[in-house]
C-alpha cells in the first residue's frame, strides 16, 4: 500500500494537517490499515523534500497545513491512472511455511494446513460479518465495503490454495517430499579466517 501516494491523493482535495489527513484516510479505507500519526509526519516531510507538498504556517491552534504541489497533483493523476504492478509477489509466509514443512522430514504438511484452514475460515466468518449488508449508503460506506470485500476475497481464495495444497500432498507418499540437506555443498559462503 502507498500510504505517500494516499496522503497526496488527500491533499489533493484541499490543506490538511497530520492527525486530519490520519482521519481521512480511515473514513477513505474503513479503517482498515490504520497508520500511526509519526508515519504520517515522517512521510509528509519526505513529500516536502520531494517538491510534492508545502508546508503552512501554524493556525492558532498550532495545526500545521500541508498543501499539495502541482508536481504533486500529477504523482497523484499518474498514480491513480496506472494499475498496480504486481510483478514481485510479496514474501508469503504461509506458502513459504507450507513448502518447507512438506519438505522437511518427520513434519505433518497435514495438520499445518488444518490449523491454518481453521484460522482462515474464522477470519472470513469475521470478515463476512463486519461486511455491510446490502448496498452502501454512502461514500465511506462503499469505501469500507471495497476494503472489506477484498479482504473477504483474499481469505476464499487462501481457503482454495489451502484446499489444492493438502489435494497435491495426498497424491504424493510421504517418503516422496521429504528432502534430506544436498551432499553437494555450495562454492559460496563465508571464507575461513585464518590466523
Amino acid at each position: 500500500m502507498s500510504v505517500r501516494r494516499s496522503l497526496l491523493a488527500i491533499l489533493d482535495q484541499g490543506p490538511c494537517y497530520g492527525y486530519q489527513l490520519r482521519t481521512e484516510f480511515e473514513r477513505r479505507t474503513g479503517a482498515t490499515w490504520p497508520l500511526n500519526v509519526g508515519q504520517i509526519y515522517s512521510t509528509l516531510e519526505r513529500l516536502e523534500r520531494d517538491g510534492l507538498v508545502v508546508r503552512g504556517a501554524p493556525d492558532d491552534q498550532g495545526h500545521v497545513y500541508w498543501e499539495i504541489t502541482a508536481a504533486g497533483r500529477d504523482d497523484v493523476r499518474a498514480w491513480l491512472g496506472s494499475p498496480v504492478e504486481r510483478g514481485q509477489p510479496p514474501r508469503d509466509e504461509l506458502a513459504i511455511k507450507l513448502a518447507l514443512a512438506a519438505t522437511l522430514p518427520g513434519v505433518d504438511a497435514g495438520a499445518l494446513i488444518r490449523i491454518q484452514r481453521a484460522a482462515a475460515h474464522a477470519r472470513l466468518e469475521s470478515l463476512r460479518r463486519t461486511a455491510p449488508a446490502g448496498a452502501p449508503d454512502g461514500p465511506e460506506e462503499l469505501a469500507s465495503s471495497l476494503v472489506v470485500d477484498s479482504m473477504i476475497f483474499a481469505a476464499e481464495a487462501e481457503l482454495r490454495w489451502l484446499d489444492h495444497s493438502e489435494r497435491r500432498l495426498a497424491d504424493r507418499p510421504r517418503h516422496r517430499t521429504a528432502l534430506g540437506l544436498a551432499s553437494e555443498r555450495p562454492r559460496r559462503g563465508r571464507p575461513v579466517r585464518t590466523p
